[in-house]
């Protein structure tokens, strides 16, 4: 997806992509993380209960949202996500991130510059107590350390599978097609999402992995009630929240396109990026 910031006095954001071109108002695009605090957000830490940020571990400074662990003796597998209160189905979902400082004592090896976005994850309230990773879609986001390959915005499948290319994959992680990023560079990943159909992540504006069919299966995920992992079942929505893994990372941009909205062109909200229909929302 290359997206192009247009002069004039309405600025439009133009991506190209498979599924066509989008043109967005930059206005358009939903702040959910608004610069200041964690409203509209709660933490889930493993062994912790919904709401219970330990030790701080997600917090605000300085415009920037920040995953630390300053206050940790071991992170003893304290696995964390930060959930956002919507849920949705068809979206353009856009983080701007970085990796800094040190991992955190006793975080596991594969951990380090290691973080995520979950999308299409189960009700943040339907999790067990000592549950590790929510059901859902992992954007994993890698940072380098300083030598080798290492892409980012690969898929990681905690209680999931997805298909390409026509096959159920049941690996746990797949690598994208992106360029590595070492040391302490600001990085956008942007994610397209179309409900239960089919997953895009971009890089810097090039798409480096597509998939289709979300869903419900496999392992990777601990601890959960059985009640909700309905093996097979396909992710048509779910919500989003950002990864606490043990390695600190920085996010100063959270914000999101809704695709779902008034597709009557007669409205006066009618846009032409819609994908899906909710003229309960015309506004005329």
């Amino acid at each position: 997806m290359n997206w192009k910031l247009l002069c004039g006095f309405l600025p439009v954001l133009v991506a190209s992509t498979a599924w066509g071109q989008i043109q967005a108002d930059p206005r358009d695009w939903i702040q959910l993380f608004n610069g200041k605090n964690l409203d509209g957000w709660t933490p889930k830490i493993t062994g912790h209960d919904l709401g219970d940020n330990f030790a701080d571990t997600f917090r605000v400074e300085n415009g920037v949202l920040k995953v630390s662990y300053d206050g940790y003796q071991e992170f003893d597998r304290k696995f964390g996500h930060l959930f956002y209160r919507d849920k949705f189905s068809h979206y353009i979902i856009a983080v701007e991130y970085r990796f800094v400082g040190e991992q955190a004592p006793g975080g596991p090896s594969w951990a380090v510059r290691n973080s995520g976005i979950m999308l299409h994850c189960q009700p943040p309230e339907t999790m067990t107590r000592d549950q590790d990773f929510p059901i859902s879609i992992e954007v994993q986001l890698l940072g380098g350390t300083g030598s080798g390959e290492r892409p980012t915005a690969n898929l990681c499948t905690p209680g999931t599978h997805v298909v390409m290319d026509g096959k159920l994959l049941e690996q746990h992680c797949i690598p994208s097609r992106s360029k590595t990023y070492h040391g302490d560079q600001w990085v956008r990943v942007e994610v397209k999402v179309l409900g239960s159909d089919r997953m895009e992540h971009i890089v810097e504006g090039q798409t480096v992995l597509a998939y289709e069919k979300p869903q419900i299966g496999g392992g990777a995920v601990n601890h959960f009630d059985p009640a909700v992992k309905r093996d097979g079942m396909l992710l048509e929505e779910g919500y989003i929240a950002l990864q606490s893994e043990s390695h600190p990372i920085e996010f100063r941009k959270v914000e999101l396109l809704n695709l779902v909205g008034c597709m009557d062109r007669k409205a006066h909200n009618w846009r032409p990026y819609y994908v899906k229909a909710d003229n309960s929302k015309c506004r005329y």
